[in-house]
């Protein structure tokens, strides 16, 4: 076994988006320290996220400290600032996404129980209240991460990283693909 070089690492990730054509697209709900922010856009960039909509207090992608976590992946996303919630669930619906909240909430599902497919925009909230009232009153479904260890909650970038590859993940049509 080797590391690969970046003609190989190059092949690799072409092999893989041949292997989708799911639509996946991103919400954040108020989502304010800069580092989150800069986590969520290098994750979307890395994954083929189509869009983010960036609500209210959400901090912004040109952000310094945001562009440190991102490290300039913010080219490769679109993005849109909107001020509220309902804002951002009609844009994500006019363009055909359904919208699936990330939180802790009654009447949620452990997020790999849901189907991802198809064109899905995943919703992720404020680091210490999750989404608005407002999202959570229109959202299609909700799913969470269960968790075993003695920890609670992750961070939001953590969750939001690991909910968009799971919906990535559903989307593949296949996964014989190998370095």
């Amino acid at each position: 076994m080797k590391n690969l070089d970046s003609t190989e690492l190059k092949r690799l990730h072409r092999e893989w988006r041949r292997q989708t054509n799911q639509r996946i697209a991103l919400i954040l709900d108020s989502v304010q320290t800069p580092y989150n922010v800069g986590t969520i856009i290098r994750t979307a960039a890395a994954l083929g996220v189509e869009h983010l909509w960036l609500v209210g207090a959400t901090e912004s992608p040109t952000h310094t400290k945001t562009n440190k976590t991102a490290l300039g992946t913010q080219r490769y996303v679109e993005w849109t600032f909107v001020e509220t919630p309902t804002e951002a669930y009609d844009a994500a619906t006019a363009a055909n996404f359904r919208v699936i909240g990330v939180e802790l909430a009654s009447g949620a599902q452990p997020l790999h129980e849901l189907d991802l497919s198809g064109a899905v925009a995943i919703a992720v909230g404020h680091e210490d209240r999750g989404l608005s009232k407002e999202l959570l009153g229109l959202i299609h479904e909700a799913g969470y991460i269960p968790q075993v260890g003695k920890v609670g909650s992750l961070n939001v970038g953590v969750a939001a990283s690991m909910a968009v590859y799971e919906a990535r993940r559903q989307g593949w049509t296949s996964t014989n693909v190998s370095p």
